[in-house]
């Protein structure tokens, strides 16, 4: 799994979405003076929202993996290829 900037928690992206919902609502206010362009994104903000209550539902910790992997490691039968992890490392930074 790749860590970064671009991996959000889900508070985060709640509160980036809700963000931008504001901007578009004030873009939107301004805009009705004028009669030009204009875009809806119903279906599109509808799949965002139903996405987002996904991740805010789902739990930040898979305990049943947690739990899987920490009997793996106490029993001693979890093993590492260093030369798997070492390829992935190298292959993230080139």
């Amino acid at each position: 799994m790749r860590i970064d900037q671009l991996n959000l928690t889900a508070s985060q992206l709640q509160s980036e979405l809700s963000s931008q919902q504001v901007g578009a609502q004030k873009t939107g206010q301004a805009g009705q003076a004028d009669a030009g362009d204009h875009a809806t994104l119903t279906s599109a903000s509808t799949s965002v929202d139903s996405l987002v209550s996904l991740a805010l539902s789902s739990p930040e910790v898979r305990q049943d993996t947690v739990d899987s992997l920490r009997l793996s490691v106490s029993s001693g039968q979890y093993e590492l290829d260093p030369v798997k992890i070492a390829s992935s490392m190298l292959d993230e930074h080139a």
